[in-house]
């Protein structure tokens, strides 16, 4: 498909970026299956388009706005709605490029900024432009110290080559799931700990140094670069109507090729997992959305992989994370371990974080050990539905969601689990990967 005219003044690239699948975003991985250089991706691309000035940063923000990009981290909120909320602001505004990507199940940050970090620091200063913003924070976990190395040399080269207009530094912060909200990485900016804080005022509001601060995630800005020079036409022109563009979704488990994916917004869950090769063997549920997400029983396959899709179903797709549980795993091991793992990577900032969401942990283990009392059950359709929406950040949001659905999907291990003590499978090797995270609080905030 050829590219339409963008509202922003573009070079003309020497290829456009069509692949695989309609591959956009590792278009390039498929032409010259390696990382892409700063030479490489001026020679597939062309220098930024220039969108300083009033009324270019305005036609940019409209592309977006009409493109219909959504955020690509987890709350998919429009993506123009959320530059324009920051360019009306007064005074210099800030932007945060978040690589955080604390979700343990997905690995779609680190393969973008591994294979074409230039297409992202393109669209964190051309948003910087939008917003009227003085200087670029991209934040990326300490852990992944090659990762932070990289990206400190490829904006070195940014500079030396006078390509971005305005300074972009890069940080290496804590790395707990908590650490990746946007109100943590603005806290940790600000010289606090990497941990939610209270809003509002939120980051567009008063956010780094007290200023309008635009938090957005990678791979969003990414899409944006390439919305600012090939318009919002052609990016509507993949995936569906109410779920536009391409999406980076990380499949594992039970498939034959796991790894992470460009796919069309839309494209049916099954549809994603054949795209991964297929099942390895028979499956039983999928989850959606990582371990924030939910637990889905086979028939919802045919569900599109979109944030309207999903939520037909009670689900969402989160960071962009679907993995097949096999026929013989037990989901209620498995979502004991997850919920140990959030409840040990809290904030413990709040009661439903200090007290709610071990105790919630502690019962599911109860469950999957075939340990219930008479009243766990109780407890724990009582305690989950009392997490929601109770806590100082989202954290016991989304593991009362996975708790929740996993009680709804694996009922009748439930009930067998209660009568007849943990099934076989509950001691089988473990599908979903649970780091070994020492306590953040021996770890540190900072």
């Amino acid at each position: 498909m050829i590219p339409q005219t963008s509202t922003v003044e573009a070079p003309q690239p020497q290829y456009i970026p069509e692949g695989p699948a309609g591959a956009r975003l590792l278009h390039g991985w498929y032409a010259t299956g390696g990382p892409a250089g700063l030479a490489e991706h001026l020679r597939r691309y062309g220098r930024p388009p220039t969108a300083s000035g009033r009324r270019a940063a305005t036609g940019l923000i409209r592309a977006v706005d009409e493109a219909g990009l959504t955020g690509r981290g987890g709350a998919a909120f429009p993506t123009g709605r959320k530059l324009r909320s920051v360019a009306e602001r007064r005074g210099r505004a800030v932007v945060v490029a978040n690589g955080m990507e604390s979700e343990p199940a997905s690995g779609k940050d680190t393969a973008l900024l591994d294979l074409a970090p230039h297409l992202v620091l393109d669209g964190a200063t051309l948003a910087a432009a939008a917003v009227g913003a003085s200087a670029v924070h991209l934040c990326v976990p300490r852990t992944r110290s090659w990762q932070f190395e990289r990206l400190t040399a490829a904006v070195d080269e940014r500079r030396r080559s006078d390509l971005d207009r305005v300074p972009v530094h890069v940080h290496a912060l804590p790395h707990h799931y908590v650490s990746s909200e946007e109100t943590s990485l603005v806290r940790w900016l600000n010289g606090g700990d990497a941990r939610p804080s209270a809003a509002p005022p939120r980051p567009y509001e008063k956010g780094v140094g007290g200023r309008p601060t635009l938090v957005d995630n990678v791979e969003t800005l990414a899409h944006l670069a390439l919305i600012a020079r090939y318009g919002p036409q052609w990016f509507r022109a993949a995936g569906s109507p109410d779920a536009p563009g391409t999406s980076l979704v990380t499949v594992s488990g039970a498939v034959r090729v796991p790894g992470v994916r460009e796919i069309p917004l839309g494209t049916p869950v099954g549809a994603v997992l054949d795209a991964a090769g297929g099942a390895s063997e028979p499956l039983r549920a999928v989850l959606v959305g990582g371990y924030f997400g939910s637990w889905l029983p086979l028939p919802a396959t045919d569900v599109p992989f979109s944030r309207s899709g999903l939520a037909q179903v009670g689900a969402g797709p989160g960071a962009g994370v679907l993995t097949a549980l096999p026929e013989d795993a037990c989901g209620l091991a498995e979502t004991a371990r997850v919920l140990g793992y959030l409840a040990a990577q809290s904030a413990r900032q709040c009661g439903p974080c200090r007290f709610g969401l071990p105790a919630v942990a502690d019962d599911f283990a109860r469950l999957a050990d075939g340990h219930a009392d008479p009243e766990l059950l109780e407890r724990l359709h009582r305690r989950t539905g009392l997490l929601a929406g109770r806590g100082a950040c989202r954290h016991p949001d989304g593991a009362s969601r996975l708790a929740a659905t996993a009680l709804e999907v694996f009922e009748d291990d439930v009930r067998r689990h209660v009568l007849q003590g943990p099934c076989g499978p509950a001691v089988r090797r473990a599908v979903l990967s649970v780091p070994d995270h020492a306590d953040p609080e021996s770890e540190g905030w900072r």
